[in-house]
């Protein structure tokens, strides 16, 4: 039975996309439609064969089987003269069809009176088929075996979707192997400086090294790591910290100052993750003013450069103030005239 390249009846190549294929075949279509060309058998057999090949092309599962065909039909070619020249029958043990040959076993079709599917068509793929937009109702073609995939054929024959033995056989492949996911919970100065984690993977350790960087979300894949040879995902978790708030790769914090730090200024030590620094107050500092340290904040994940750290002052007024006290900044006031700033 000749071979037919779905590919060359629509025009567009085996890399085509959907949409390549979808365009093509309306195009076609258009072209050799019969009510276009009334009376022209040439345009009627092409407008069958676009709509054969469009069938194909455009069912994933049918274009994927259809792509894979190469070798695995020659299998069975050669195999089905083998059984007509031994005088027996090599698709024995398939409901009783063939594709014809040795004991008088036909492998037959009932289709519709024009033939709007070639035998090919329904060896390959079996049983009922729809095609797109409606150009041919389902439920057209049969067979007599009960609608054998060509998968069905392949495994009755003993070679399992492959072509076991015959020259350039190509061996179907196998699903891969499940990825994994494991979550990492770490903290801010964990993931400030990188940082690793132990995972138990098929009864084994595996140190798994964390970047400088990593945020929430950041997943560090390890291929063929997981279990069963998959892939393994970390997925990282930064926990909250009680000093700094992260916003991307810039730091924020709030640096407490006395009343005297913020009326009269100061030099005043704020703690980093990387260390401590001094930052210099100026007097009359405001509640709420932020001032920014370059470079202070989290290491850019995967990238070079470092975030930015923001620092906001928060002044903290004192508290349980003495006779004498009070009496000495009732003088401050009085001297100090602030206006109104409401």
């Amino acid at each position: 039975m000749e071979y037919k390249d779905y590919y060359a009846v629509l025009g567009v190549p085996r890399t085509a996309s959907p949409a390549e294929i979808k365009k093509a075949f309306r195009k076609l279509a258009r072209q050799h439609h019969p009510d276009a060309k009334p009376g022209d058998t040439a345009a009627e057999h092409k407008f069958k064969e676009i709509n054969e090949a469009n069938e194909v092309l455009s069912d994933p599962a049918k274009r994927k089987q259809y792509d894979e065909l190469g070798a695995n039909w020659e299998a069975i070619s050669q195999a089905r003269e083998a059984g007509a020249a031994g005088g027996g029958n090599p698709y024995a043990g398939f409901g009783g069809g063939g594709f014809g040959g040795g004991n008088n076993v036909r492998y037959e079709f009932r289709t519709s009176a024009d033939g709007d599917f070639s035998d090919f068509f329904h060896v390959f793929f079996g049983g009922d088929a729809a095609t797109d937009g409606g150009t041919r109702p389902a439920g057209r073609g049969t067979r007599a075996t009960g609608g054998m995939s060509f998968e069905d054929i392949l495994s009755g024959m003993g070679i399992d979707g492959t072509t076991a033995g015959q020259p350039g056989a190509r061996r179907a492949t196998p699903p891969p192997p499940p990825t994994h996911e494991a979550t990492a919970e770490l903290t801010l100065a964990e993931a400030f400086h990188g940082t690793t984690r132990l995972v138990e993977v098929d009864g084994k350790r595996l140190e798994i090294t964390i970047p400088a960087g990593a945020d929430t979300g950041s997943r560090i894949k390890l291929s063929k790591r997981g279990p069963g040879g998959g892939d393994l995902v970390v997925v990282v978790k930064v926990l909250p910290d009680k000093t700094f708030t992260r916003r991307g790769a810039d730091l924020e914090r709030d640096l407490p100052l006395t009343l005297e730090e913020a009326l009269l200024g100061a030099e005043v030590k704020v703690t980093t993750l990387k260390g401590s620094v001094l930052l210099t107050i100026p007097a009359g500092t405001q509640p709420g003013r932020t001032f920014r340290l370059t470079g202070q904040g989290m290491p850019r994940f995967k990238a070079a450069g470092t975030g930015d750290l923001y620092v906001k002052a928060r002044v903290v007024l004192p508290t349980g103030l003495s006779d004498d006290a009070r009496a000495a900044a009732r003088t401050f006031f009085d001297i100090v005239k602030q206006p109104d700033p409401r």
